[in-house]
């Protein structure tokens, strides 16, 4: 039975870290490397992330600076963001690409806060599938009903506070999004 909870709270806590990734490919309006994480480059005929062909840094505030390792492949790394679709226009000095971060409107605020939300919800509906999945398990096993009841209880209890976590996690990221 303490393998159940166990099992599950280690489940909830990869939801967490899961949902923390992805509100980090959430815009804040700040320069974040995390936003390239998913830009791929064709380079020399394979797929490779961008992170393993170049340094990214953050000269300021609302700016990246990527440099390669090989300055033959700006070119590649350029089309490799215009593919990722990140909504930023690369410039190239021939040495580094620059990537300006605009500033977020109102509209596009919000539209990342429901963005968030729409992550945060997932995360919950994670949470509610490992508690079903953990108490399909209890049912399963031969003992007492009373510390069926108990350890139901304990899952219960397990599940308020990730879902008290996510709320929080939420809150944190829409107060990040709406400074301006």
């Amino acid at each position: 039975m303490d393998d159940i909870l166990v099992g599950s709270e280690m489940k909830m806590n990869l939801t967490i870290e899961n949902m923390e990734k992805r509100f980090t490919n959430v815009r804040a309006g700040r320069a974040n490397p995390a936003i390239l994480d998913n830009v791929i480059v064709s380079y020399y005929g394979s797929e490779t992330p961008l992170k393993q062909l170049a340094t990214i840094s953050i000269p300021e505030a609302r700016q990246l600076m990527i440099k390669p390792f090989d300055r033959s492949c700006l070119g590649a790394i350029e089309k490799g963001i215009y593919e990722a679709d990140l909504g930023l226009t690369p410039n190239n000095n021939g040495e580094v690409i620059i990537l300006n971060i605009p500033a977020l409107t109102e509209e596009t605020r919000r539209d990342y806060v429901k963005q968030v939300k729409g992550i945060a919800e997932e995360a919950k509906i994670a949470l509610r599938n490992i508690r079903q999945d953990a108490n399909n398990e209890l049912k399963k096993l031969e003992i007492p009903e009373d510390d069926k009841k108990a350890y139901g209880e304990d899952i219960q209890k397990l599940i308020q506070k990730y879902n008290q976590i996510v709320d929080e996690k939420l809150k944190e990221k829409e107060t990040e999004l709406m400074s301006v």
